[in-house]
């Protein structure tokens, strides 16, 4: 990748990601996954090329199922690169921020629209592997709701997983954020309404809470 444009943005453990100019008059966002040097070569090499695959595939399924996610515009596979659309919003972590405390409509509209992109990305059989508010984005004008970095993201039918999914959002959104519990009642509320294996992943989900509360009290 040419890096004198780009601008790096964010790193994680997995990733670094750039921001730079993508054809005339747009920018992209650009992902690059970095090798693992305690891996052999050739395996590192095709479990990261499965990754960048995975996490691109996701993006573009969910986007045909009418879930609001960046467009991917390329992917360079040998170099473990994804060029996708720069969503111009903010985070729904700076978003609740921002607006806290939040008014009633405000935050009833958002967790639904939260609910209703779970549901769809479940029912599709994706688990994010990392649902945070920071990833997920109020796209400017619209305020459409962007599930973004799908990077740990795996395809299972297992209600196990996508009761883990809720679970860690729960979590991000109880440490993150506080006094949002009456938001994600509503985010489940709205989830169970509108995905058809919903009931099942909301009763698995108390078991995921149970085996939590034990693993916090006897650490």
């Amino acid at each position: 990748m040419e890096t004198h444009e780009a601008i790096l943005i964010k790193q994680g453990a997995e990733a670094r990601v750039y921001k730079m100019p993508f054809g005339e008059g747009r920018c992209a966002i650009v992902k690059e996954r970095f090798k693992k040097a305690y891996r052999h070569p050739v395996l590192d090499e095709k479990l990261t090329a499965r990754r960048v695959i995975q996490e691109a595939r996701c993006l573009q399924r969910l986007r045909r199922a009418g879930v609001d996610t960046p467009t991917v515009y390329m992917v360079d596979t040998p170099n473990s690169l994804i060029y996708m659309e720069y969503v111009d919003g903010s985070s729904v972590r700076d978003y609740i921020n921002s607006r806290a405390p939040m008014n009633d409509d405000d935050e009833r509209l958002l967790a639904q629209s939260i609910g209703k992109s779970l549901a769809v990305m479940h029912d599709l059989d994706i688990v994010h592997g990392d649902l945070t508010t920071s990833n997920m984005i109020v796209r400017e004008g619209s305020q459409s709701l962007v599930l973004i970095d799908f990077g740990l993201s795996m395809v299972s039918s297992m209600v196990e997983d996508k009761a883990v999914d809720l679970y860690v959002l729960e979590r991000a959104m109880i440490s993150t954020h506080p006094d949002t519990e009456g938001m994600f009642q509503c985010i489940l509320d709205t989830y169970g309404k509108s995905s058809k294996g919903g009931k099942a992943v909301r009763k698995k989900l108390e078991e995921v809470r149970r085996r939590g509360r034990k693993r916090t009290a006897f650490g």
